[in-house]
């Protein structure tokens, strides 16, 4: 082994000399195993630390009742801090074990001291990222952006670190440093502008899954409504339902709106929004002969019977004189249209019946009042989505005129010719 050693060297010399490196063959001895040494105190350093420290942080996290300490035992904080004891140690001994070698001196103090920041960062991040679970385990911040604000924080932390190894690295000063990196900045940013923005936004977009390929996607702006095809570092490209292609800058897609379809697509069913208007003039009380015609109508008769004794039941209870309808409680013809269309949509085997169903009235207009259906329809292929809430209104547009009821819409110029 020794004969190995002396070979090695003996053929590394000459390369080792022309760095003005030529230690004699002891000098370079003595430092191997002074380095060996040193390593092997610094691993012993590592394993006790670690096994003791991961066992007392193990030890309190069972005893206390917070599950902070829970989550640092399961980011691993303990294992990284015993990194960063030993290479303290060495950090502080490398001066004293190659006091005679002053190349390798500062070769290692500087490949210690770059790692010792880069431990240190990463021991930040792991108590970062135990607090970050440790808060979304509470109801009041369970829905505020943590995540935004840590990588914030980690993102200015890094930038430090990174400043301290390159001055270390080159020996220069942090506030020459900083100098050099603002007047080049200046010049970076003007030139490579949308690659920067760009950049910052694909990492955004990566990070927070905003848009993927296969996403279906709308953005007014661009016009672009259709499925995501290709995603780069400056641009997007849709391709749109008719075929043609829009592409937008990356960096939009983190500074405008925009639309995306995705969580339609993986729910439970399609929204129905849609809503008609029926004339306010024909909306009126309804008698006991209309509602007893009205009964004919299947979905809605046993609603009737029910809410007819109710109603009578109250105006005899409460002596209602009922020789004007106003008087005491009323059945209306739009009420009970509503109420038929709830039915309607509650038997109708497209819609899913597990999420919000509902006809309601909205505030009334100068063209009518507007009668809204919402429901969600099981199936969400486009093509048979628009089918169903076609087939849907079909049905209550034709069923209007059986309720007494009128839908507005603007007279054309044959009806103007027949009044003249």
């Amino acid at each position: 082994m020794f004969k190995f050693i002396e070979k090695t060297f003996t053929f590394f010399y000459p390369i080792l000399r022309k760095w003005g490196m030529g230690y004699s063959f002891a000098s370079y001895l003595s430092l191997f195993l002074n380095i060996v040494l040193l390593c092997v105190l610094a691993y012993t350093m590592y394993v006790v630390f670690r096994l003791v420290l991961v066992t007392i942080m193990i030890f309190i996290a069972r005893k206390t009742r917070t599950k902070f300490d829970d989550l640092l035992v399961t980011n691993k904080t303990a294992k990284y801090i015993a990194h960063l004891i030993p290479l303290l140690f060495i950090y502080k001994a490398v001066p004293v074990i190659l006091e005679r070698y002053e190349y390798w001196e500062g070769l290692f103090g500087k490949l210690v001291g770059i790692y010792i920041v880069i431990l240190v960062l990463w021991i930040i991040r792991t108590i970062f990222n135990a607090l970050r679970d440790y808060l979304k385990l509470k109801p009041r911040y369970s829905d505020k952006p943590i995540d935004s604000f840590i990588q914030v924080i980690m993102i200015v932390l890094w930038i430090v670190g990174i400043t301290i190894i390159l001055s270390r690295l080159f020996e220069i000063g942090h506030t020459e440093l900083l100098t050099t990196f603002g007047a080049v900045s200046a010049l970076i940013i003007l030139i490579f502008r949308d690659i920067i923005l760009g950049f910052v936004a694909s990492v955004q977009v990566s990070i927070n899954d905003m848009i993927r390929i296969g996403d279906w996607i709308t953005m007014g702006k661009f016009g672009a409504d259709g499925d995501v095809i290709e995603i780069n570092l400056t641009t997007v490209k849709v391709r749109n339902f008719d075929n043609t292609t829009t592409t937008i800058p990356t960096y939009s897609l983190s500074s405008d709106s925009f639309q995306n379809w995705r969580g339609m697509l993986h729910s439970d069913g399609r929204r129905i929004k849609r809503h008609i208007l029926i004339k306010a003039s024909s909306i009126r009380f309804l008698n006991n002969e209309e509602l007893k015609d009205m009964q004919k109508i299947t979905l809605i008769s046993d609603y009737i019977d029910t809410r007819m004794a109710e109603v009578d039941k109250y105006n005899v209870d409460n002596i209602i004189d009922k020789s004007l309808a106003i008087n005491g409680r009323n059945i209306t013809n739009l009420g009970l249209f509503r109420k038929y269309i709830t039915q309607y949509l509650s038997n109708h085997p497209a819609i899913n019946k597990d999420l919000l169903l509902l006809c309601r009235q909205l505030q009334s207009t100068a063209q009518g009042v507007p009668l809204e259906v919402y429901a969600f329809t099981s199936d969400k292929q486009w093509q048979n989505y628009e089918y169903i809430m076609s087939d849907i209104f079909d049905h209550v547009i034709a069923s209007v005129p059986y309720f007494g009821l009128e839908l507005y819409e603007l007279p054309s110029n044959s009806e103007f010719l027949k009044q003249t």
